[in-house]
């Protein structure tokens, strides 16, 4: 198979989606593998690293599309992209298109077979190629939401952890997922106060299990998220329904019972944000503020640490990618039902239910 490797262009987006060594497995299994010039630079491979294990370097974009049957990204396309694909092509990356609807009307109207790594499975019910990318977003989450409560940075002027004879600040992590947990260690080791809400007794059981007296868990519902916000100094959204567009659990008028320069961040702004107030930002411009509220809501949190970024993430997509250039993307689905779930579109149908649902578009499954 031919394949394409893309540099991206989202801004400040530095990861990139093959690595050399993800290149030299597709070139040993006898794969073509073409690298859009310096695709892999933010990420701090050059060049010559993918010359040396075989792929051949392109500049021309257009003609990488043209030629390849696989394009390998990290991020979804964005519309100064849509052109360059044809019908039939292979999208292999985050797509994420529940909130993004132009997009997949391009990817229907162009009949591109698009999987996605966020809605593909695993047996033990997991989400594995967007797990390592949750595990860094809620990591940063809690790092980036304790330098924007920072006074130079907007934020109240509060130290998390505190000091001997100072009160903590209090963290608010709405979801027990991947990434409330990530940020919840964070959190829990700064020496913060930390409350976790999720819909999940088992969920919160886990929690406790885990951390004892260090965390409080509360039902996510109404009452204690009001409550909960109203005490925060930083607040994280953690809320995940795979493929679908977020809830929102903050409106507007909430932000009012909050503290005057306290920090939110959305870390499901790619499934829409679960805050009413939430748009998505970039690295160089992330915050803004309403009703007194710093919003943070960068919608490629981990494109800021592109290296660790890229290892986790390649490390995690190879395997299916390499089984779709093998096998053909068909044979691939058919024999393996995890990535399956990862196709979102195909000859023009939409094949994932909870993307359709949040598109209203109508949901048209293929079988192989």
């Amino acid at each position: 198979m031919k394949i394409g490797l893309i540099k991206e262009i989202k801004v400040h987006e530095y990861r990139v989606g093959l690595t050399p060594d993800c290149v030299s497995a597709y070139v040993n299994a006898g794969h073509t593998v073409f690298v859009e010039k310096d695709a892999g630079v933010g990420a701090g491979f050059e060049n010559s690293e993918y010359e040396k294990v075989g792929a051949i370097i392109e500049e021309n974009k257009q003609k990488i599309f043209d030629d390849s049957e696989m394009i390998v990204k990290v991020k979804e396309p964005l519309p100064e992209e849509y052109d360059f694909f044809h019908e039939g092509q292979i999208l292999y990356t985050y797509l994420h298109i529940a909130a993004d609807k132009p997009q997949a009307q391009m990817l229907l109207e162009k009949k591109v077979k698009a999987v996605a790594y966020e809605t593909i499975t695993s047996s033990e019910g997991g989400l594995p190629c967007l797990t390592p990318m949750s595990e860094i977003a809620g990591r940063l989450a809690t790092q980036e939401g304790a330098k924007y409560l920072e006074k130079p940075f907007g934020g109240r002027g509060v130290l998390l952890g505190g000091v001997p004879g100072v009160k903590r600040g209090n963290v608010v992590i709405i979801g027990g997922g991947i990434v409330g947990l990530n940020a919840c260690k964070m959190a829990v080791g700064l020496g913060a106060n930390v409350t976790v809400l999720d819909i999940s007794a088992s969920r919160l059981a886990f929690y406790d299990d885990l951390f004892g007296s260090k965390v409080t868990t509360l039902f996510s519902n109404r009452t204690n998220i009001v409550k909960a916000i109203s005490e925060a100094d930083l607040v994280i959204g953690a809320v995940l329904i795979p493929g679908a567009t977020a809830p929102k659990l903050i409106s507007k008028d909430d932000l009012k019972l909050m503290k005057k320069n306290s920090v939110i961040v959305d870390v499901a702004i790619d499934q829409g944000g679960c805050f009413e107030t939430s748009k998505a930002t970039y690295h160089d411009n992330p915050t803004y503020v309403v009703n007194d509220v710093v919003h943070y809501c960068v919608a490629n949190m981990p494109g800021a640490v592109s290296l660790t970024s890229t290892l986790a993430l390649t490390a995690t997509t190879l395997r299916h990618g390499l089984a779709i250039a093998n096998k053909g993307l068909e044979k691939a689905l058919a024999d393996d039902k995890h990535l399956l779930n990862g196709l979102n579109t195909y000859d023009g149908k939409l094949t994932n239910e909870a993307v359709a649902k949040s598109l209203d578009i109508p949901y048209e499954p293929v079988t192989f």
